[in-house]
């Protein structure tokens, strides 16, 4: 997992809990890096779960809500640091069936060696739109907190359902996204 997902991890915790916080939770887990990550770097996405354990244990606040909460900032801040992707006035929807075919192409040629999720989409009407996460890693929570990010920026009526298919894993979920 790129480092910058770390990066913007640490900094989230230290944004909206403390950098005491985040200080503690990095000395209570195991890290190959001691909590040093570069934005460049690709770590073990073991090491950012732990963090977030840590930090539910520090805050009383359940794991899939914290990795949601951060999917949600991370948006936020693609947003800031990637203003090429978001130059054009998009849909929400427009936006997020962009994710595979277009971002994440741009993502890999910046980063060959990244290890990306799928995200396939349909719409089975004008005003929904499904998408299928798959990943190796558990991060369906973060999928569906960037979604809510994404609704959020388009400041957009939209629900949003989310459906594990993969049995409790967070590995393979469908969204479906309804303007309201």
């Amino acid at each position: 997992m790129k480092g910058m997902v770390f990066t913007e991890f640490l900094e989230m915790v230290e944004e909206k809990f403390s950098p005491d916080v985040a200080d503690r939770i990095i000395d209570a887990s195991n890290l190959s890096t001691d909590g040093a990550y570069t934005s460049v770097g690709t770590y073990n996405h073991d090491e950012l779960v732990e963090m977030v354990v840590n930090l539910s244990k520090e805050s009383n606040i359940e794991v899939p809500m914290l990795i949601r909460v951060f999917g949600e900032h991370l948006f936020g801040r693609f947003s800031v640091l990637y203003p090429d992707f978001f130059q054009k006035k998009l849909s929400c929807f427009s936006f997020l069936e962009l994710i595979d075919n277009h971002v994440h192409v741009e993502v890999r040629k910046l980063y060959p060696d990244v290890e990306l999720p799928s995200f396939k989409t349909n719409r089975p009407s004008e005003n929904s739109l499904k998408m299928t996460y798959q990943s190796e890693r558990p991060f369906a929570p973060l999928a569906e907190g960037l979604i809510r990010g994404c609704i959020a920026y388009h400041q957009e009526d939209i629900s949003l359902q989310m459906t594990d298919l993969s049995n409790d894993e967070n590995k393979h979920v469908e969204f479906l996204l309804q303007k309201n």
